[in-house]
């Protein structure tokens, strides 16, 4: 009876272990340092573009491509007509009043066409403390970094080329992490 008893304990202890929700969190590994990136729900093509190509490993033979003190660290498919063109790697713009280019938003590249399409291929984090807000509503910005904001700023200050490419490339690791609400609450990710 006590060993049935503690059975059951032992059960209902992992059932509630394993119903514990958790989410989807970007990491980007550099040689820099590590960058964790909240993902927003109110962009779901985004997220869950940037969770396929980053479980396929897409972007683990890429580079940060453009760096800009006081603007942006871009990286993924090079600034080329071919990064843009091809339909697989496009998405429809997603874009959200709430979520606007601040220090540290995570957004989706693109090149000048009409409607706005984002090259779900490359991403960019806002290194400008000010916020780039002239570029809100023409980028989509589909994710916020919760930790290496020093790593940015880090990566925007390497010497560069004159196309604003790292001497030095600057490799990444994409990887999506599972974290639960509590891990989350250290880097202050609010899940109202």
């Amino acid at each position: 009876m006590k060993k049935h008893i503690l059975l059951c304990l032992v059960l209902i202890l992992f059932s509630a272990c394993s119903a514990v929700k958790s989410y989807e969190v970007g990491q980007i590994v550099t040689p820099k340092g590590e960058i964790l990136v909240w993902l927003n729900e109110e962009t779901p093509n985004h997220k869950k573009s940037f969770v396929q190509l980053a479980n396929d490993g897409y972007w683990d033979s890429f580079t940060f491509n453009r760096v800009i003190p006081n603007f942006v660290a871009q990286a993924g498919c090079p600034d080329t007509p071919e990064g843009f063109n091809d339909p697989e790697y496009l998405l429809e713009p997603e874009f959200n009043d709430k979520l606007t280019h601040t220090y540290g938003a995570f957004g989706a590249g693109r090149d000048g066409n009409a409607e706005k399409l984002s090259a779900r291929c490359q991403f960019y984090i806002v290194q400008n403390k000010q916020g780039e807000h002239r570029l809100d509503g023409d980028y989509t910005v589909y994710g916020k970094v919760i930790k290496g904001m020093d790593v940015v700023d880090a990566i925007v200050n390497v010497k560069r080329d004159s196309l604003d490419e790292p001497l030095v490339p600057i490799t990444m690791d994409v990887n999506v992490l599972m974290m639960t609400a509590q891990e989350l609450k250290e880097y202050d990710v609010r899940l109202d």
